[in-house]
């Protein structure tokens, strides 16, 4: 009886998932049934589902963040809110607002106007894959979602990425987010 019970639950479980996966695909809005849940999933993507009792994952922690409002808006223009969002893991390399604010006048205000180039200085702050601080090692190298390397030195017990300081780090649910006081910007092609 226990056999057949697990099988249904599988089955169910299943179908449940096609379910959530076949609504989402076409544009509507999946509600958990389960009332010890807040999650639902509407259709705007991953970015936009709304869970309040899970562990937080790499872009809702920089959205919480009153340091990361320049990295959150740069996110959103580059179209790339919902692969953060996503199951990952991700390593992200999240510059603070005073990182942002070390750039010459008027370059955050004219990436936010070029797509292609924020994505690119965007995804070179991320690696796909979860590097925990304590797994850093000096002269590590990690390739980041735009396909370049950054380069992780340790020194006296601190850690920099490509120069920018490691300051701290947050664990989240799809990875890591190590908060760097400088702006990681690609070799140029």
């Amino acid at each position: 009886m226990n056999r057949q019970f697990d099988r249904i639950g599988k089955i169910t479980g299943r179908a449940a998932l096609l379910a959530v996966i076949t609504t989402g695909l076409l544009g509507g809005t999946v509600a958990c049934s389960d009332s010890s849940s807040d999650a639902t999933a509407p259709s705007g993507g991953m970015a936009s589902v709304q869970d309040k009792n899970s562990q937080p994952n790499v872009l809702q922690i920089a959205v919480g963040s009153k340091d990361h409002t320049t990295l959150v808006t740069a996110v959103k223009a580059a179209g790339l809110a919902d692969s953060l969002a996503n199951p990952g893991p991700f390593t992200v390399f999240a510059p603070t607002d005073a990182a942002f604010q070390k750039l010459p006048p008027g370059t955050v205000e004219g990436l936010l106007k070029k797509k292609a180039e924020l994505k690119d200085i965007l995804e070179y702050h991320v690696y796909v894959g979860g590097v925990q601080a304590d797994y850093f090692t000096d002269g590590m190298v990690l390739n980041q979602a735009n396909g370049k390397d950054v380069t992780i030195r340790l020194k006296d017990g601190k850690a920099t990425v490509n120069g920018a300081n490691i300051v701290a780090s947050v664990k989240a649910s799809n990875g890591v987010i190590h908060i760097i006081d400088g702006v990681l910007l690609p070799p140029s092609k």
